[in-house]
């Protein structure tokens, strides 16, 4: 009896007698709980994905591993333990369909059982005491669309845990989620579940009274940003509810209708719309204290942690004013070293889900990180050289903070222009950092000068200073179906609230000084697109150190305390959030001009490394010595390592074994390179890795063993092998994987009709394709 036999005639039927499926409100689902880290050329590592989830009152409470009759229980236990980690559910069981095993995930209690419990002793046995709230919250179904938007496992862990934490009375709660893993999902489904719970401040603190059936009323909720884009991409994320429970407010609806919107349930703002404003006397009065203190049950802080820089006036004013309501802080770089720390006024967060994790999991897209190094990084004043404007320092060296703030030298930025676009596919939408609004205009316009398209919309700039048009360009450049723009240039408008999931190449040419601020610039590339398997990383400016840092995926500092707030600022249109940590550039700065001659003296050298499985840079010398270690867990010696290689199957196998030791895609392609092995086999190259085994060629590998491998076969069989080895020779080994055979037989014959007509059944076709495999690695 195999494992799906085992589920069905032996588990299902268990599962039934204990009422899963059965009893209102309890189901059993298979769920994939991560799809796998992206490997390149459309594949993935093994997805993660557990046999059965039971659920009950919208509660995920238990795994269970699933193994066939045939084997013991024991060889599921341990991915029942995973899974149940993973996905935070108290138990953990593992059966063969014949032996129950439980696993209590909080004592650690491991025992063999008669039965699987009921749906309501499970509950029971999950939550010992009762929570009014809990069992409130549990009624409200999670918004899915029909189905369609299922929360990810670590965001229906976040929002579990928010929820959670609001049940068990805790009124200021934190929740860390990398760049591009949903925090605006997650937002939502909160609001969701407290909306239709009914849950409110009144209610809430009202200990030891028993709410009605359907509570006083629906809450108040403030969805609460720093940026324009983030407030409406909020607003739009939340269409599930009536169009009558949500009110964005701006400073024209306020103006036009002379009050603040009160009529609403959800509420959407930036904190400088709220702390703008002034009274009958044009003295300061803040929009914000038009609500009375406790008028929001619920506010939303969207990245949370820049309130601990200059907008730290405003961000603590509001929230010290609306003290009474339970403040949720989003983030995905809380920061660690600050008098207004993130954690120190949210204290630890009820979640964490890593940039690591993503990658891993496969949410979020690998990256690599291009260091280039030029000969005019720094710059020291030679008497040969005009200065054009300004007041130059004898012997003072200029180093990369003083570039295009105090010190301008034009031939410098357009051959850091020149060598970045020579290295990128000019078609791929790339965002470009420098170090002021006036230098990007100016690398926006050495661009445009060296392009190879010719609409002169090919890149453009987007600060802060651009306005509405900045606006309207950024709109297009996330649309996927649009090209133009393809480049942005920008300072540090982008660095946050930018959602272009097909964003290929990130290029810093001005310094990182934070720890959050580069992991943010790092988010813009990690949205999952189709078809991209990495994104890169262009850096001239040494912002790679920042991977070598402990606080990088570390774990945080003790926080100090915050500071006081400062005053609320008068009314006016809000500007954008003033720029953390970049000095007005002098009102006169240094423009030298060259000596002629020197730009055509320039250098640069590069080199790349990759994000490891475990979180750290790894250079492709450290991964070949890295791999040498690793090969012996997945085979004993060379003559295994070519019997697994000469099967589609096995060969698959191994290249999973591989991947998940962190040897995908990018990484083996660069592995490749340092060998010289971009025209080998992987084969040739992981012989020559782990035996010094002289490698070859593909085509000098098709050379050696054509003749004994046709020897075997037929004429119109020897076309098509013939056929198959161009396109190894061509591609790489990829084209013999037993899922390319569709494809090859079309590209050769039209058809699958016509190449039975040819070959022979599909069974013999099948066979043709493998069998001539193993004489290809014979030697």
């Amino acid at each position: 009896m195999n494992e799906a036999e085992t589920r069905a005639e032996l588990i299902d039927p268990a599962l039934r007698e204990a009422g899963w499926g059965v009893v209102d409100g309890s189901r059993t689902r298979r769920e994939v709980i991560a799809p796998g880290r992206i490997m390149g050329k459309g594949k993935r590592a093994r997805a993660l994905s557990c046999d059965y989830v039971l659920v009950y009152r919208n509660t995920k409470l238990a795994t269970l591993e699933a193994k066939a009759a045939t084997k013991s229980y024991t060889e599921g236990v341990g991915q029942a333990k995973d899974y149940a980690a993973r996905l935070q559910c108290r138990f953990a069981y593992a059966s063969n369909g014949r032996q129950i095993y439980r696993i209590d995930m909080a004592t650690g209690a491991e025992a063999l059982v008669d039965r699987y419990p009921t749906p309501q002793e499970l509950w029971d046995a999950t939550f010992a005491d009762a929570n009014r709230w809990r069992d409130r919250f549990a009624a409200v179904a999670y918004e899915t669309g029909g189905g369609r938007f299922e929360p990810r496992y670590y965001q229906h862990n976040a929002i579990e845990r928010v929820l959670e934490a609001i049940a068990g009375n805790r009124d200021r709660i934190l929740l860390t989620l990398a760049t591009g893993t949903g925090k605006t999902a997650v937002a939502f489904q909160v609001a969701w579940k407290l909306f239709h719970a009914r849950w409110n401040l009144s209610d809430w603190k009202a200990a030891g009274e028993t709410p009605g059936e359907t509570g006083e009323r629906h809450p108040r909720i403030l969805f609460l940003a720093d940026r324009n884009i983030l407030a409406d991409q909020a607003y739009n994320s939340f269409s599930a509810f009536d169009d009558g429970a949500l009110a964005r407010i701006t400073p024209g609806d306020i103006r036009k209708k002379g009050a603040v919107p009160k009529n609403a349930s959800i509420f959407f703002t930036i904190f400088q719309t709220f702390t703008s404003g002034t009274d009958e006397n044009g003295d300061p009065a803040p929009y914000f204290g038009d609500y009375p203190p406790d008028f929001f049950d619920c506010i939303i802080i969207d990245e949370c942690h820049r309130g601990g820089a200059k907008d730290e006036s405003e961000w603590r004013a509001i929230l010290d004013y609306f003290a009474p309501a339970v403040q949720i802080g989003l983030t995905a770089t809380p920061r660690r070293r600050n008098n207004a720390d993130t954690y120190a006024y949210f204290g630890q967060p009820v979640y964490t889900y890593s940039l690591k994790e993503g990658i891993n999991d496969g949410y979020l897209t690998p990256f690599k990180v291009r260091q280039i190094g030029t000969t005019i990084d720094e710059y020291v004043y030679t008497s040969d050289d005009a200065v054009v404007e300004g007041e130059v320092e004898d012997g003072k060296r200029y180093t990369e903070g003083d570039f295009n703030r105090t010190i301008e030298i034009r031939a410098r930025e357009a051959y850091r222009v020149r060598t970045f676009m020579d290295m990128i596919d000019q078609r791929e939408k790339t965002i470009v950092f420098c170090a002021t609004q006036e230098h990007a205009g100016i690398v926006r316009d050495l661009i445009n000068q060296v392009k190879t398209s010719t609409n002169p919309n090919y890149c453009v700039r987007v600060t802060a200073s651009d306005g509405a048009i900045g606006d309207q360009w950024l709109r297009t450049f996330q649309d996927n179906d649009k090209t133009i723009p393809t480049i942005l240039t920008t300072s540090q408008k982008l660095s946050t609230g930018v959602d272009a999931r097909n964003v290929r190449n990130i290029v810093l040419m001005r310094p990182v000084g934070s720890m959050i601020e580069f992991k943010q610039i790092i988010g813009r590339g990690t949205r999952l697109f189709d078809g991209k398997d990495y994104f890169t990383i262009l850096d001239f400016v040494k912002a790679y150190e920042h991977f070598n840092d402990p606080e990088w995926d570390g774990e945080p500092l003790e926080p100090d305390p915050p500071g006081e707030p400062r005053p609320p600022k008068p009314e006016g249109e809000p500007p954008e959030p003033p720029v953390i940590g970049e000095p007005e550039p002098p009102k006169t700065k240094l423009v030298i001009k060259l000596a002629d001659g020197k730009e055509r003296s320039f250098q640069h050298i590069s080199a790349t490394t990759f994000w490891s499985v475990d979180g750290k840079p790894v250079s492709a010398r450290q991964f070949i010595e890295d791999l040498f270690g690793k090969l012996p867990e997945l085979f004993r010696d060379e003559d295994e390592l070519r019997r697994l290689w000469s099967q589609p199957d096995t060969r698959r196998k191994l290249v999973e074994g591989l991947a998940e030791r962190g040897f995908v895609g990018e990484t083996l392609a660069e592995i490749r390179r340092a060998v010289d092995g971009q025209d080998m086999d992987l084969f040739d190259v992981l012989a020559y890795i782990a035996y010094t085994k002289p490698p070859l060629r593909r085509a000098e590998r098709v050379e050696a063993n054509r003749g004994e491998i046709l020897a075997r076969y037929e004429a119109k069989q020897q076309e098509f092998i013939d056929f198959v080895l161009s396109q190894y020779v061509e591609v790489g080994e990829s084209e013999l994987d037993g899922d390319k055979l569709p494809a090859l037989l079309q590209l050769k014959y039209g058809s699958p009709m016509d190449a039975i007509d040819k070959l022979g059944t599909v069974a013999d076709i099948r066979r043709t394709f493998s069998g001539f495999q193993s004489d290809l690695y014979r030697k």
